[in-house]
């Protein structure tokens, strides 16, 4: 293979973690808040931090947000250097003011006191996002968070965030003791700065549910594992039926953290669902038929134009790629969270890319997320020549009796949905 076939990837992490230490986010809050946040501050408690006993700087999601790589520049800038990524799609990750838990587990708001206070928190943490993507220059992408409680807050801010040069909006995710309903027409004017502005909307899986305590109980979580998929796919639907990307078709839609083969049936269900609900003899009819009657397009082909999956993937996803879309795939690696790639990330490109044609790969590791959030690929060529993986390095099969042991990313375990498979 000669130097420039085998000229090194771009890595772009689609799905990065980062926020302040709790202390920090003071300085960005308004001074009205200061006092209320110092007693918050100096009583908060997470029972998730204690789920996860790996290194302070990789712990799983949920108890990852006091590790110090989510604000550590230098250090941080070592990591991901070391596993060859040079541009990363920055999501939360720590504690805003007024959460009642780490960003990663905490529900939406549910009252309007509620509200005011962590839509201030909100507000503090992108204000330091800003700050910390201006610490490396055109190689972070700032994803500022957004609440729905109240539609004309979060339409300012989405104009604020791109003011700001923020790259997209994250929408709360759905959790066991606050759902998002996003087919309400009030949110039309959320969509309409989003699709104006060039802003992609993000829902980011979580474990959507409590940590383990005496009332929650040990179910808590194991609940919230499972059902943390289908929760993802949720939004997807919403968006679809209600119609959003025919009013706003610039509109940009990224479910991050999901992995992806689910798409493909999830869509045909989607497409034959809406093709019983214009057979006026059905029973979807008699539900469905007003808002289907709407669609220009099947859902599929909504998916194939304005909606992408990112972060890391298995080689299943990676195998059902075509049938994907491979322009809808964005690779991440998802740090610092111990269930991502790090560091691993050369085994994990090995997994999902050895025997993948370059442009492929090439699309789903830089070129797709370089449209997406704005990324100049000419300038990160330049540091990837130095760190990036070359094709003849990740174009070589691991054996499995390399696969690290104390991985727990799905890209490098037999995850639940490999199981499944293996004996539907």
């Amino acid at each position: 293979m000669s130097e420039i076939q085998d000229e090194p990837y771009v890595l772009i992490s689609a799905d990065t973690h980062a926020g302040a230490d709790i202390l920090d986010y003071k300085a960005y809050l308004a001074s009205s808040w200061h006092e209320e946040f110092d007693e918050w501050a100096g009583s908060f408690t997470d029972a998730w931090g204690l789920l996860d006993e790996a290194d302070e700087e990789s712990k799983v999601g949920p108890s990852s947000f006091g590790s110090s790589v989510n604000w550590d520049t230098p250090k941080r800038r070592e990591h991901l250097e070391n596993q060859g990524i040079v541009g990363e799609v920055v999501f939360p990750n720590t504690v805003p003011p007024f959460y009642p838990s780490g960003v990663i587990s905490a529900p939406g708001p549910r009252t309007q006191d509620e509200y005011d206070r962590r839509w201030a928190g909100v507000k503090a943490h992108n204000r330091w996002l800003v700050d910390f993507c201006a610490e490396m220059p055109g190689r972070r992408a700032g994803i500022a968070q957004l609440f729905l409680y109240d539609a004309d807050d979060a339409v300012k801010e989405v104009h604020w965030a791109k003011e700001h040069g923020l790259a997209g909006v994250l929408l709360p995710a759905d959790h066991l003791l606050k759902m998002e309903n996003l087919y309400y027409p009030r949110f039309d004017r959320v969509w309409e700065a989003c699709a104006d502005l060039g802003m992609p909307v993000h829902r980011h899986v979580i474990v959507p549910s409590e940590a383990a305590s005496e009332e929650s109980g040990d179910a808590a979580p194991a609940v919230g594992r499972h059902e943390a998929y289908w929760y993802g796919q949720r939004p997807l639907t919403h968006l679809i039926l209600a119609g959003v990307f025919d009013r706003f078709p610039k509109l940009r839609f990224v479910t991050t953290e999901s992995l992806a083969q689910w798409v493909v049936p999830h869509l045909a269900a989607l497409d034959l669902y809406c093709e019983s609900a214009m057979d006026s003899s059905t029973l979807t009819s008699f539900y469905a038929g007003p808002a289907v009657a709407k669609l220009k397009r099947k859902p599929s082909e909504y998916f194939a134009t304005n909606c992408y999956l990112g972060s890391f993937f298995n080689r299943g996803d990676i195998d059902a790629r075509h049938d994907i879309g491979v322009d809808r795939l964005m690779w991440g690696a998802d740090y610092p969270h111990h269930e991502g790639t790090y560091p691993y990330t050369m085994e994990a490109l090995r997994v999902d890319f050895a025997g993948v044609s370059q442009e492929d790969v090439r699309m789903m590791t830089s070129g797709t997320a370089a449209d997406v959030y704005g990324f100049d690929l000419a300038n990160l060529r330049e540091i990837a020549n130095e760190v990036g993986p070359r094709p003849s390095q990740v174009d070589v099969p691991l054996p499995r009796d390399q696969w690290p042991t104390d991985s727990v990313c799905p890209t490098l375990t037999t995850d639940w949905r490999d199981l499944v498979k293996s004996v539907s």
